[in-house]
């Protein structure tokens, strides 16, 4: 059910991109759209894993530097049938993880030094379960484009918006879009777009919750390591870029209020009962 949720929010995504091209530009607008978006994910696809790792400057590790975590994340991969991942650690008090890489050929494993502080090896087991989850799923891929399109849809807003403080509108449909429309896009387009992408990132956490469970062998672990992370995660902070923060098992953002309601995670209570559940 998840996945088929993942592919109509992605239908849906795709459709706010090529409305939001013909509201600015029309026909050739619509095609300029789909054109950028297409460069994009291109780029994406090939450098997203690289950017995003010196980002938060995570250190590769080799079995004789961490090889409680090693081990861990090998015998996994192989009981998931997976390629071994690169491992990587980052310098970071927060406890977190995340998975990167354009397919599993070529995926990286990184978590916090605070992770490794707090979880126990069943724990840690389970959080490395539901990261290669994430990579059995191609959900970096998945993620990547949908961030890439909804960044699309901002720029063209954007563009929409100097496009009206300058008069560079026309009203051929052929040629360019309707004044209106263009007005009604930059309000709506960029929200719609979050509002779908955040639907995208929280299907896929269930999903990759289920599938670690099953790799690590046990969801009270996993159940227990969120708990934990959660907890730890309000009172330590993470210099985390909002544009990154859907890779995390925890969203790395601390808060209530306007952050908490447009987070890409799913509530964490209810992550830990559909584990507990299976668990039962």
């Amino acid at each position: 059910m998840n996945t088929i949720k993942t592919m109509t929010f992605m239908v849906g995504l795709t459709l706010v991109l090529v409305w939001a091209g013909a509201a600015l530009g029309g026909r050739s607008g619509m095609t300029m759209a789909l054109m950028f978006a297409l460069v994009m994910n291109i780029f994406s696809y090939w450098f997203s894993d690289k950017i995003v790792l010196k980002m938060y400057r995570a250190k590769e590790v080799s079995e004789n530097d961490a090889p409680e975590l090693y081990s861990i994340v090998r015998r996994l991969s192989q009981k998931a049938e997976l390629p071994m991942p690169k491992v990587y650690i980052m310098e970071q008090d927060q406890p977190n993880a995340f998975a990167t890489g354009r397919n599993p050929e070529h995926a990286a494993v990184a978590v916090t030094t605070g992770i490794m502080n707090i979880l126990s090896r069943e724990e840690l087991e389970g959080v490395i379960g539901h990261e290669l989850a994430h990579v059995k799923h191609r959900d970096i891929l998945i993620s990547t484009i949908a961030a890439t399109i909804a960044g699309a849809i901002s720029y063209l807003a954007q563009m929409a918006q100097w496009a009206m403080i300058f008069g560079g509108s026309r009203h051929d449909d052929d040629e360019g879009g309707s004044p209106i429309a263009a007005i009604v896009m930059m309000i709506v387009g960029p929200i719609a777009a979050m509002l779908i992408q955040m639907a995208i990132s929280r299907s896929r956490e269930y999903l990759a919750d289920e599938g670690g469970s099953r790799i690590a062998g046990n969801p009270r672990h996993l159940a227990g390591a969120l708990k934990k992370l959660h907890m730890a995660s309000q009172r330590i902070p993470l210099e985390a870029n909002p544009a990154t923060s859907h890779m995390f098992i925890v969203s790395p953002l601390s808060g209530g209020g306007i952050i908490k309601l447009f987070s890409t995670h799913p509530p964490i209570e209810e992550r830990i009962a559909r584990l507990e559940a299976m668990a039962r």
